[in-house]
């Protein structure tokens, strides 16, 4: 198996360096300070058709594999983490739909998603509700032609900016984790956006609260079966995985970037801080770490898109693991790297460290990878 990209991949690649410095890193420092929505960039993303990379063709899309996306997602985080979780929730959003939805609902949906013209989140966690997604409360009612949800779902990413909600909820409470079902619920229909985080890292990126208070939602807007939401949301985060892990590490090359020119700019005792040797080899452990990271990433990537042997849960799960601690470890060393320069906001090796501890957490917790990986491996 190799991860050698093709001349596309690298031409896209190459592309993809050139458009985020020019069009997305001017943009990121400031949104960050402010904890404002990157509509700039937002926008120069659409105007590159990006939105339209996670969608297939027959709806609107590009149909581009796994890995090329990864690479969206790896040179967005280079510069502006916000940015690129932007990027990707919508395919997380719209994930249920495509592996799972009716035609219909894929006619309805995908087109507007793959265009850039409305954005979708994904609405499983709750307050009591986190990697132990059996225990969520929102509930669904049948009634007539009509599901009622009634319910708060917490932690949702683009929470007030979204126009469409993929929503899980309990249509049979006795039932447990077998009890969920999946719904794609629109803004219009009544859904309320509640407190909005304040939060440490991703501060461009809205994080808040939806709040369903007797929303009435079509019966052919639910995504497969009663009782199918809880393997749904298995499924989808699978897949949506390995490209966190992409966002990780792109996050982590943004941070070895800066550190390095500031190494060969910075002087200390007369000569340029590069030049001392406990300085290179941490810089040189930061780079290895990532090259690590970025091959189980690829390596996970291509699984999406082909599992003969069905390694896509456990592999997926040390790839956004091994990524996201890679990440949180390689900012904190250049943060240190910079000296007390790296301790300020006028550097920005202290927002990617912010941005970093995230993808440790979203997505499945790496304590909840763990699980995952010593259960593949212990039976």
């Amino acid at each position: 198996m190799s991860f050698v990209l093709t001349d596309v991949q690298r031409q896209f690649q190459e592309t993809m360096r050139r458009f985020c410095e020019e069009r997305i890193e001017p943009n990121a420092a400031e949104a960050d300070r402010t904890a404002t929505y990157p509509r700039k960039s937002i926008e120069a993303c659409r105007e590159l058709e990006l939105p339209a990379l996670a969608f297939p063709v027959a709806y609107g899309g590009a149909g581009a594999d796994t890995l090329t996306q990864a690479i969206m997602a790896e040179e967005l985080a280079r510069v502006c983490a916000a940015t690129s979780v932007t990027m990707l929730i919508s395919k997380l959003g719209m994930l249920p739909v495509m592996n799972w939805g009716t035609e219909d609902l894929k006619r309805k949906y995908l087109p507007k998603f793959a265009a850039g013209d409305s954005q979708v989140s994904y609405c499983l966690s709750e307050a009591d509700a986190g990697s132990d997604v059996a225990a969520m409360s929102t509930r669904a009612v049948r009634d007539g032609d009509s599901y009622v949800l009634t319910g708060t779902k917490n932690w949702i990413t683009n929470a007030g900016i979204s126009d469409t909600y993929t929503v899980f909820a309990k249509t049979d409470p006795s039932a447990g984790h077998r009890g969920i079902s999946c719904f794609v619920v629109e803004a219009a229909w009544g859904v309320e956006v509640g407190k909005l985080e304040d939060k440490l890292g991703l501060r461009a990126s809205p994080t808040g609260a939806i709040v369903l208070d007797g929303v009435r939602v079509p019966a052919e807007n639910m995504v497969g079966e009663e009782g199918d939401g809880f393997r749904i949301a298995m499924h989808t985060l699978d897949r949506s995985r390995p490209t966190i892990g992409a966002q990780a590490v792109g996050i982590a090359q943004g941070a070895i970037d800066f550190a390095a020119r500031y190494m060969k700019e910075r002087r200390a005792f007369g000569a340029p801080i590069a030049d001392f040797q406990g300085l290179r080899f941490m810089i040189a452990d930061m780079a290895m770490r990532t090259e690590a990271a970025r091959a189980l990433v690829y390596r996970a990537c291509s699984l999406v898109d082909d599992d003969p042997s069905g390694e896509l849960g456990t592999v997926g799960a040390m790839a956004k693991c091994f990524a996201s601690d890679t990440a949180m470890s390689v900012t904190t060393d250049a943060v240190q790297l910079l000296g007390g320069y790296g301790y300020t906001k006028d550097f920005p090796v202290e927002r990617y460290m912010r941005d970093a501890k995230i993808t440790q957490i979203y997505e499945g917790t790496n304590q909840i990878q763990r699980v995952v990986i010593a259960k593949k491996i212990l039976g």
